[in-house]
């Protein structure tokens, strides 16, 4: 049997979008055996992809966090020689990042990934055994997708499909919601406290509930502060990420910030406001079959009434 490695580690916008890959690579490969390796938070959310056979956790993040402990070589050692037992057919390296590269090296198989001219850091592409260049100006699920199929032999050619289902993931419930994605890891692209409140404000007439993700203290903070200052708004629960992506596919729109879970709502089809203060929508702003409204860019962050108008549209 075809056996392929897929390595797209992190971070939850750039393991969503690589799922359209793995799509088009199970319509042009229906009989092959797809393993995806990636960091262990997200391994709940990779496997909600049904062309995902098998998964491999890598725990990189937390082992460069405590590099000196006993058990951090026990876990690193234990990881190297499960990945070394397996065999694959095809190794493919969406990251190219030079770690991801490293990890291609130490697996058995045919090493595939970006060229010098095509990849971030430049050092991976000299890892590989298959090189392929693929413009870096294409949005990034373009180079997932293209990098996939000149590896593997087919051109994708399909309409985008992140292999995502929102009816199978969407819980039974009366209640009608909306969340509102304030939290990002990079303050350069939130969105200003006092902005979140307006909205939230402006937003209490639709007869929904607004709901609050967070991730970290700093943002389970800010969540309150919102709640406690506009009606119907309320502090979402820490959830793993197969349960998060249940609570997006609910949703009756999404707005949010530059963050992953927009791109889960994209994938979604979550009818989705994605703000934009710190970064630029052209090369990894979400996409999906859904109605999208992007607003902002870097530099120009959009005001209350912009995103209020926004909503509205895609509603």
């Amino acid at each position: 049997m075809t056996e392929i490695l897929f390595i797209k580690t992190s971070s939850l916008g750039d393991v969503i979008h690589h799922m359209p890959a793995m799509t088009d690579a199970r319509r042009w490969l229906p009989q092959a055996r797809f393993t995806w390796l990636v960091e262990e938070p997200y391994v709940p959310l990779v496997r909600l992809h049904p062309a995902v056979d098998d998964v491999i956790a890598v725990a990189s993040r937390r082992w460069r966090w405590r590099p000196a402990m006993p058990a951090t070589g026990r876990e690193v050692g234990g990881f190297v020689r499960a990945l070394r037992r397996r065999e694959f057919t095809e190794i493919i390296d969406t990251q190219g990042l030079l770690r991801s590269a490293l990890i291609a090296r130490l697996a058995r198989g045919r090493r595939h990934g970006y060229d010098a001219t095509s990849i971030r850091e430049r050092a991976a592409a000299y890892i590989y055994e298959r090189k392929y260049e693929v413009a870096r100006d294409l949005h990034a699920i373009t180079r997932n997708r293209m990098l996939t199929g000149r590896a593997l032999g087919y051109l994708p050619d399909q309409a985008l499909d992140y292999g995502l289902d929102r009816a199978k993931l969407t819980a039974q419930t009366t209640e009608r919601y909306a969340l509102l994605l304030h939290a990002t890891a990079q303050r350069a692209k939130e969105w200003p406290e006092e902005n979140w409140i307006a909205l939230a404000r402006g937003l209490g007439d639709r007869g929904l509930a607004l709901v609050l993700p967070w991730g970290s203290a700093r943002e389970h903070a800010r969540a309150a502060r919102i709640a406690a200052a506009a009606p119907h708004t309320y502090v979402a629960d820490p959830q793993p990420l197969d349960g998060m992506a249940r609570l997006v596919a609910g949703a009756a729109f999404v707005a949010g910030v530059d963050t992953g879970l927009v791109h889960l709502a994209a994938a979604l089809a979550v009818p989705l406001v994605a703000i934009f203060t710190g970064s630029a929508p052209t090369l990894t702003g979400p996409m999906g079959p859904g109605q999208i409204d992007i607003v902002g860019d870097h530099g120009a962050m959009p005001g209350v009434d912009d995103v209020a108008a926004a909503i509205a549209r895609v509603t």
